[in-house]
């Protein structure tokens, strides 16, 4: 039990580190003494799905699944932005301004309370057509609202206290992405994708190719390599 792999199945509103300390106290009752616990690579706290924890010695291969693929079912709202990326910020509507010319529609984030404007609802096929030009290796920003660190200090840290700083872009892969369902606005997906892709900033890119904006309001991770969510434990 002290070096081990345990697969949980994280649920909404707890940070993954939440769930390490109330796996290292559950271990710490049964066994009676401290075990040394660690993640293999957080999800938000409005996340679900697998979280690989390793205990004991097990912790020093920490790298080795944070290097692999992942599989993600993500829910994303068209026609809306979010500062954060997620539904823990600021929502504003993302209307159409001026359609005069077809294809050349300016987009702009209105309050959501303004009234008189079109909303772009895209087409099926141009929604396939968007999502398949993200296929293969891309240029990616991690969030602002993320837990990368920038010079030591977290991103989120630093946004929420109003810094100005720059998050270096980074090259990611994107194995594939399948429409699960769509009913405007709600689109849902499931991407495999390589390790340090970001959900939240390929929603909001999704949403920028399609001229509609977008963020995500669910999301969940249910592979990881070969490690299941099917297999993992309920929190």
């Amino acid at each position: 039990m002290e070096d081990q792999i345990i697969l949980i199945d994280k649920p909404a509103d707890i940070s993954s580190f939440g769930v390490v300390a109330k796996v290292r106290a559950r271990l710490r009752d049964e066994l009676g003494h401290k075990v040394k616990v660690g993640h293999t690579g957080t999800l938000d706290p409005f996340a679900t799905g697998l979280l690989i924890l390793l205990t004991g010695k097990m912790t020093k291969k920490s790298n080795e699944f944070l290097k692999l693929d992942k599989t993600y079912e993500a829910t994303l709202r068209l026609g809306y932005t979010s500062t954060t990326g997620d539904p823990e910020g600021q929502i504003q509507r993302y209307l159409i301004e001026d359609i005069s010319e077809p294809g050349k529609a300016r987009i702009s984030a209105i309050s959501p309370v303004a009234t008189g404007e079109i909303d772009a609802c895209p087409k099926l096929s141009i929604i396939e057509f968007v999502l398949n030009s993200f296929i293969g290796k891309i240029q990616q920003t991690p969030p602002r609202y993320s837990a990368i660190k920038i010079n030591g200090q977290r991103a989120y840290k630093l946004a929420r206290a109003g810094k100005d700083f720059e998050i270096p872009v980074r090259e990611v892969e994107i194995y594939s992405i399948e429409i699960l369902t769509y009913h405007y606005p709600e689109l849902q997906i499931r991407v495999h994708c390589s390790s340090g892709t970001y959900i939240r900033t390929l929603a909001e890119d999704i949403g920028k190719k399609l001229n509609t904006g977008a963020y995500l309001t669910a999301l969940r991770r249910t592979q990881v390599g070969k490690y299941s969510v099917k297999d993992a434990e309920v929190l």
